[in-house]
């Protein structure tokens, strides 16, 4: 740490009791200045050749009681004061970092400048301050902190302006020059602890790009706010390593919020970090992770942060929505709320996303070339983030039809090799909804297109009896399609109106026309696996099959299949006015009758639940 001392002569000041102070010399004092509940017995002329307050105040009580004034408000308090007097009396100080602002706040409210006299003792710390302290790193930080309760003083003084600009500069060098000491708790990359592939064995000191990142999370929020609006203001140090500092400061704030788990003591308080961090987010996307966002957006609800906070993460997160997982997307609802989960939030966030891409598909037609477009992948990937959150959210018996169908209908022009994901949340919605209409049941299952199913989410499909028999003939007629096309078959000779189906659309909208007849559906292992064991599950529930008893069933589910296909009559009836609709009207999975309507029993005898 960097010191100056000033003054050559031995300090001489000595205690009489507990609240008085004196310089010892062989002149007796003639003047008492009481500042606090200490009094100091000093000698005017010391004092008075180089502060004008104490002129003025030594000149004002010459008409009252004449050797005493009171000083109840100098910042510092006495032991400011007595490094003041002491520098007067041409005594040794030391100043430092830690005890410097309070000399020169002191030393402010003395008038002890250059009108008073040359080389007085604001010039002497002021000169420390730009020559020493400001260009030390460690010191810059610690000055910085010892500003908190004086903050008025030294914003009249620039003192904290200075010190945040010098601070700021020193994170936007080149860090090859740096060369002084700084705190780092973060793991460097093998380059930087000199491990690298051409370190060739020695250990090279590299400095990091966030080298200031640590130092920085000492500070209280107001004074980092300016260290951080003073870098950017700057423009040198990239938005990465900015997002980095934010980052490591709340972590250094909420000790929890690493693992998503926060308990705010001081609700007020947290909350005024928080809308602070988020107003220091870099603009540029990709600056922090997505799930740092989601955790702030849950922090910032538990903390009741205000409507342009929330909707700032909202925005934040909907451009950068691929990056998310599904467990970080559920955020439990507040108190009051009906559901389980805020879908709303969520929704919101799907909202911009949507938009978002909407906006960069238009700007790109202007000729605008726009960096990060969302692509087809990012698109793939949010729908099967969609999927996965319908799966959890189904199993709230309190969530409305709506707002599932809503939000799958939201993605529905995204692409999606495979529907088993939202084929699986549409049979946990049934499951846990059993008391839905048939119609509802229509509605739901409209969303899913029966041609992305695969072979074992095809199985267990037929299988169900939750869904509509409408849905599980078309799951066995595409199915029975896509075994012809891979065994080099012809289709089976059917009615026009059922081959119509292999291009037919599902969804809402009733009007896209999708092209996957020949295209191959394959399902994640994970989505195989819940669908395996509900098989496996189906099958011990018949009494525990051997491998004969087992190809036996196979054997008859097979048969089943077939044997309903074969029935022209069945699927004449149930598309018999498919093709009356308007042109464009043909659903994959929504037809103006239900299967009920036709009698047909052996498809229900065939079909029992196997959740």
């Amino acid at each position: 740490m960097k010191f100056m001392k000033l003054g050559s002569k031995p300090d001489t000041f000595q205690s009489d009791g507990k609240n008085i102070r004196y310089a010892a010399s062989e002149l007796d004092s003639d003047i008492v200045v009481s500042v606090g509940d200490v009094k100091f017995h000093l000698h005017k002329f010391p004092l008075l050749s180089k502060s004008a307050r104490l002129q003025k105040m030594v000149t004002n009580s010459s008409e009252g009681d004449g050797d005493e004034v009171h000083i109840h408000d100098v910042p510092g308090g006495p032991t400011a004061f007595e490094m003041c007097v002491k520098f007067c009396y041409g005594m040794t100080v030391t100043l430092n970092a830690y005890n410097v602002i309070a000399a020169r706040c002191a030393a402010e409210y003395l008038g002890m400048d250059e009108t008073v006299e040359k080389g007085n003792l604001i010039y002497k710390i002021d000169v420390f301050l730009h020559s020493t302290i400001f260009r030390s790193w460690k010191d810059s930080i610690i000055f910085l902190q010892t500003t908190k309760s004086r903050l008025p003083l030294c914003e009249e003084v620039k003192l904290i302006s200075h010190c945040t600009d010098a601070i700021a500069s020193k994170t936007s060098i080149d860090v090859h020059k740096v060369d002084w000491s700084y705190t780092y708790n973060r793991t460097k990359i093998p380059e930087e602890n000199g491990n690298g592939p051409n370190s060739n064995g020695l250990r090279s000191r590299v400095v990091p790009n966030d080298w200031w990142v640590d130092d920085l999370c000492e500070l209280e929020i107001d004074l980092y706010k300016r260290v951080m609006v003073n870098i950017k203001n700057k423009g040198i140090v990239s938005s990465e390593v900015i997002g980095e500092s934010i980052k490591a400061y709340t972590l250094r704030r909420f000790p929890g919020f690493r693992k998503g788990v926060c308990q705010f003591s001081d609700v007020s308080r947290s909350r005024s970090i928080l809308d602070t961090v988020v107003c220091l987010l870099p603009a540029e996307k990709g600056s922090v992770s997505c799930s740092f966002l989601l955790k702030l957006l849950k922090a910032s609800i538990s903390v009741d942060s205000g409507e342009k906070v929330k909707a700032e993460l909202v925005k934040r997160i909907g451009q950068q929505l691929e990056e998310a997982s599904v467990n970080a997307l559920l955020i439990r609802a507040t108190d009051g709320e009906a559901t389980m989960y805020d879908v709303h939030v969520f929704h919101k966030i799907l909202e911009n996303f949507v938009m978002h891409n909407e906006d960069l598909k238009t700007q790109s037609e202007d000729g605008n070339e726009i960096p990060g477009v969302l692509s087809e992948a990012s698109k793939l990937m949010v729908a099967k983030l969609v999927d996965g959150y319908l799966t959890e959210i189904a199993k709230d018996r309190n969530l409305p039809l709506a707002i599932f169908v809503g939000l799958a209908e939201m993605v529905t022009d995204f692409p999606r090799p495979s529907h088993d994901s939202l084929y699986r949340a549409i049979d946990i919605y049934l499951k846990e909804h059993p008391g839905i209409s048939k119609n509802d049941r229509k509605r739901i299952c409209c969303l899913m297109d029966c041609k992305k199913l695969s072979v074992d989410a095809c199985t267990h499909a037929v299988q169900n009896d939750r869904l509509p028999s409408r849905v599980v003939v078309q799951v066995l007629f595409f199915e029975q399609v896509r075994a012809n096309a891979s065994s080099g078959s012809s289709t089976p000779d059917l009615p026009k109106a059922i081959r119509d189906l292999t291009s037919a659309s599902y969804g809402s909208s009733r009007s896209a026309i999708t092209n996957t007849e020949n295209s191959e559906v394959t399902a994640s292992a994970e989505e195989l696996r819940a669908l395996k064991e509900e098989l496996a599950a189906l099958r011990l529930a018949n009494g525990g099959l051997n491998g004969d008893t087992k190809r036996h069933v196979d054997k008859a589910t097979n048969g089943r299949m077939k044997s309903i296909l074969s029935s022209k009559k069945i699927f004449t009836k149930i598309w018999s006015s498919k093709g009356r609709r308007k042109q464009g009207e043909n659903s994959g999975l929504d037809s103006p009758d239900s299967l009920e309507e036709a009698k047909y029993t052996p498809s229900r005898k065939g079909r029992y639940s196997v959740s």
